[in-house]
């Protein structure tokens, strides 16, 4: 007889608490986007029960398409067994919730807000996978600005530009360069602005795609306004989630100043 679709799912849940196998190896479950990079980063493969199939919407050249994957069901997601499951603060509530309720080991990471916090981030990480801190990435060291700082202009889709305060301002100051933006948040830039005033580079940081939303970086304004080797580009993704990869950018963007 075929057991009801909750039923099914506890007595499955029941399994969770039988005693494990000898091998003692952690089987583990990303909720989200950021985890499932975190793990693909510092997880041994035979840890890693499944990612979520949100690392195949949205695919790095990186992570390899071979990772064990889940449907974001909550069915799937209990006869996988899990040891651990990961997520970020704001993905899926009500999943972890009711994998919490049927007595599964949930653990939220609160992203980042500061550059400061990325290296504690990852150290939290590390210690959930039983890994030592010292596999956390070093940040480069902050460069001193020049006299006076040069000026970037973080341009996002939509005509929107990055300004202080927020994550990616870290990022440029710890590189060395001033924000070109003097205000706080993300705000609609003005054309006759950077026309009177360029900063001295733009870093554009979009998707790679010709959508109508992409199309405010080839305004003919800002084009005669920067030249063209002042354009700096970045891989999107690494401005997606914080990780070890914000280092990188941080090197990256040290390495253009000069």
């Amino acid at each position: 007889m075929r057991l009801p679709k909750v039923t099914s799912v506890l007595v499955v849940a029941a399994l969770h608490f039988l005693p494990a196998e000898a091998s003692g190896v952690q089987r583990i479950i990303s909720l989200d986007l950021c985890t499932d990079w975190m793990l693909a980063r510092y997880a041994d493969p035979g840890e890693v029960a499944a990612l979520s199939p949100m690392h195949r919407q949205f695919p790095v050249a990186w992570l390899e398409t071979n990772w064990p994957t889940h449907d974001g069901t909550l069915e799937r997601i209990v006869a996988l067994k899990p040891d651990l499951v990961i997520t970020g603060q704001y993905n899926a509530p009500l999943l972890r919730s009711r994998l919490k309720t049927l007595g599964f080991r949930v653990e939220i990471l609160a992203l980042p807000t500061s550059l400061q916090a990325v290296g504690e981030y990852e150290r939290h990480f590390l210690s959930l996978l039983g890994k030592p801190a010292t596999l956390a990435s070093s940040p480069p060291k902050p460069i001193p600005a020049d006299n006076p700082p040069k000026r970037l202009l973080l341009l996002g889709a939509n005509g929107i530009g990055t300004g202080r305060g927020t994550f990616e301002d870290g990022i440029l100051q710890r590189a060395g360069w001033s924000n070109y933006l003097r205000e706080d948040g993300y705000l609609r830039l003005d054309l006759e602005q950077i026309a009177t005033d360029p900063p001295d580079a733009i870093l554009w940081a979009a998707p790679a795609s010709r959508a109508l939303a992409n199309r405010f970086a080839e305004h003919p304004v800002l084009r005669r306004a920067v030249p063209r080797e002042r354009w700096l580009s970045t891989d999107y993704w690494r401005w997606q989630c914080p990780g070890p990869w914000t280092w990188e950018l941080v090197g990256q963007l040290q390495q253009w100043r000069d």
